[in-house]
């Protein structure tokens, strides 16, 4: 079975920094992630997705990104059933972030897209550092002819 999604959207506020009894680093966040398609009077919807980051993700992402920012998140749907205050049945859904990368340009002295992303669950990082060309390197072209 497969549960896999990947959403990119701006972050609707500030994420905060919290910490388990166990001091396990969480962050949980709201992308504001815009549809595909425009209704009937030409106006696009907007859907409000939680996303909740856990460890060295949460760390990134609560160091790196903030209100406004463009993200990309991949990671997995988790529904969550809870009671309420007044013990009625709810039901939430909120993506879980396996990595989460910069979906915008440099801002702020913050590093441009492609330049980082966040470490995955492993710890290592999901995508290596560049050295700002982008990840691509110039191909030298002697013959003038293309191999394809």
């Amino acid at each position: 079975m497969l549960n896999k999604i990947v959403i990119m959207g701006r972050l609707t506020r500030d994420p905060e920094l919290r910490r388990t009894a166990s001091s396990t680093a969480v962050t949980g966040f709201t992308l504001a992630v815009d549809r595909d398609f425009k209704s009937q009077n030409g106006e696009k919807s907007t859907d409000f997705i939680d996303v909740v980051a856990w460890r060295n993700t949460a760390e990134f992402v609560s160091k790196y990104f903030t209100k406004g920012r463009m993200a990309i998140v991949e990671g997995r749907l988790q529904i969550r059933d809870w009671k309420d205050k007044d013990g009625n049945n709810r039901r939430s859904a909120e993506v879980v972030a396996e990595n989460v990368y910069f979906g915008d340009s440099k801002r702020d002295g913050v590093a441009p897209a492609g330049d980082y992303a966040a470490p995955s669950m492993g710890g290592g990082f999901s995508a290596p550092v560049s050295s700002g060309t982008g990840g691509f390197s110039e191909i030298e072209d002697e013959d003038g002819d293309l191999p394809f």
